[in-house]
């Protein structure tokens, strides 16, 4: 057996678990398999008999290649699990996500009480009650234009009560199926309600467009008093969500993400019920191209307030650097691990964030033959902890 290895070899080993080392005259060598190199690599290469409740005698042993600890694979006799344990597991995912345990996460984050999360319930019902009465206003008097403005509130209900069932299921534990937790649902809510807002500006831009190529005096008029409605309810929801009316916002948690797509979601849907209401007031006193105008500066004004917010939860999902710890810091720290002198190499350092405040990565480190690496992980893990990294794995190989 290699004189590196960290695994040492037992004289009361089982049979049914091979351990083999290859001899020198192999044809079949495990680092001219692998293409590892020389036979100073300590990693340990092992593999399972399939033939576990079988006789020996049964069929000739023939001999496998070699794996690496790292692409190394085990095969489980049979009977080891009941036939329907996979059937069991993705009934036990389709429970979790069912539609009763969505109304029971929300009724249970409710009772808890969580007072975000009863504000924007509250908020929630408001706009429901006024949406609704829109749509019906709208088909009963025929105006194509309320009908419209119904759906589209519809549609934010529906994204705010996503991220009412973000906020509840994030305290949930983290399970088999999701081993980080559901604190990421609050990050996807917040990229949700970032990429409908750029939605709507998208769309006001194009009303504008289509304002200000059609006839002035054939366009009809916005109603004020449905617009100052919901401008009223907007403005409850901004009270509700004051304390993050702000465009650029440091998230120290997932909650303060998703809280504050909530607070822009409101703001973007007040600035548009003020821009129409100054565009009918500017065209009831003749302006011309007023609507053109109004509608292109809240097209803008609502761009400019979202984008942070998309960038942010966008490169917590796309698992870019944290923005957290600074690059250099980073860059010190590898700089410091490369310095020791049992280091011979520092490669593929990745480091992200799971959700904001939670940042984890992983490096590997190339020791030099015959160094003990326990000195170096604690060093390794000592260093980045400090600098912020929560969770970090290091992958160790010899020269």
């Amino acid at each position: 057996m290699d004189t590196h290895s960290r695994f040492p070899r037992a004289d009361n080993r089982n049979d049914a678990f091979d351990h083999r080392t290859p001899a020198a005259d192999s044809p079949r060598s495990y680092t001219g398999d692998i293409n590892f190199g020389e036979s100073t690599d300590r990693r340990f290469a092992f593999s399972r008999q399939s033939s576990l409740h079988q006789k020996a005698a049964a069929e000739p042993h023939t001999p496998r290649p070699f794996l690496s600890r790292s692409v190394s694979c085990i095969d489980i006799p049979p009977g080891s699990y009941p036939p329907d344990s996979g059937v069991s597991y993705l009934k036990e995912i389709d429970d979790r996500f069912s539609a009763f345990s969505f109304v029971s996460l929300i009724l249970g984050g409710l009772r808890s009480g969580n007072k975000q999360m009863r504000r924007l319930f509250v908020l929630i019902s408001l706009n429901v009650a006024y949406s609704t009465a829109e749509l019906f206003i709208g088909l009963f008097s025929g105006r194509i234009g309320l009908v419209s403005d119904a759906f589209h509130l519809t549609f934010g209900c529906g994204l705010l009560s996503f991220s009412l069932f973000a906020m509840a299921a994030s305290g949930q534990r983290p399970d088999r199926t999701y081993t980080y937790g559901y604190k990421r649902l609050e990050v996807l809510s917040a990229f949700t309600n970032a990429l409908f807002l750029l939605f709507m500006s998208f769309s006001l831009a194009v009303e504008a467009l289509h304002a200000f190529i059609q006839d002035e005096s054939e366009h009809k008029h916005y109603l004020i008093v449905s617009a100052v409605t919901n401008l009223l309810v907007n403005l409850i929801g901004i009270w509700f969500f004051r304390n993050y009316a702000r465009v650029n916002l440091a998230y120290r948690k997932a909650e303060d993400m998703n809280y504050h797509s909530v607070c822009l979601h409101v703001i973007a849907d007040s600035i548009r019920s003020a821009g129409l209401i100054l565009a009918s007031w500017m065209l009831s006193l003749g302006v011309k191209n007023a609507e053109v105008l109004c509608l292109g500066l809240v097209s803008f004004t609502v761009f400019m307030i979202v984008m942070p917010l998309f960038k942010a939860s966008g490169g917590v999902l796309l698992q870019m650097a944290p923005p957290s710890v600074p690059s250099s810091a980073l860059s010190k720290c590898r700089r410091q691990v490369s310095s020791r002198e049992d280091v011979e190499e520092v490669s593929q350092a990745r480091f992200w964030e799971v959700v904001p405040g939670h940042v984890v990565g992983s490096i590997s480190l190339q020791v030099k033959s015959g160094m003990d690496d326990q000195p170096i992980l604690q060093y390794v893990h000592g260093v980045y902890h400090e600098l912020g990294v929560q969770d970090l794995t290091v992958q160790t190989e010899y020269a």
